[in-house]
């Protein structure tokens, strides 16, 4: 079954694939800062009874806040259905931007690993503790 929306650019069609049993969600354009509610909701309505629904985003062509706003969206309206969304084919400035903004394991994408950039993290750097006991005196005023 595939729909689109009545006017504008064609966002999301909803299908089923069969090697994979959960619904698909295929977003593709640009997506603007107003676009948001109404893919919830396409995403809402692909949800009933699935655990997962997968969320196409190889069409997308912006990799911008406003896009990370929708998916974030969608994601929590999938959570909060009792479901989860996963990201399919980020395109690889999507999937720069996902994983600059931490956003590529939340959202479960599954190529944001082969984009590149490798998130590094130093290891916090301070001397073990030790055990020292401090005394406190009474009658001694705090600085």
């Amino acid at each position: 079954m595939n729909s689109a929306p009545t006017h504008g650019h064609s966002y999301v069609a909803d299908s089923s694939l069969p090697p994979d049993p959960s619904p698909v969600v295929v977003l593709a354009g640009p997506i603007r800062s107003g676009d948001a509610p109404r893919l919830c909701e396409r995403l809402r309505a692909a949800l009933p009874g699935a655990p997962a629904v997968t969320c196409d985003v190889s069409g997308v062509t912006t990799a911008d806040l406003a896009t990370l706003d929708a998916l974030a969206r969608m994601q929590l309206a999938a959570r909060r259905a009792g479901s989860r969304m996963v990201l399919r084919d980020p395109p690889a400035g999507l999937a720069v931007l996902l994983e600059l903004a931490g956003m590529a394991e939340v959202l479960g994408a599954s190529a944001a690993g082969a984009s590149g950039v490798e998130m590094v993290r130093d290891a916090e750097q301070r001397e073990p503790a030790l055990r020292v006991e401090e005394a406190v005196i009474p009658r001694d005023p705090p600085r």
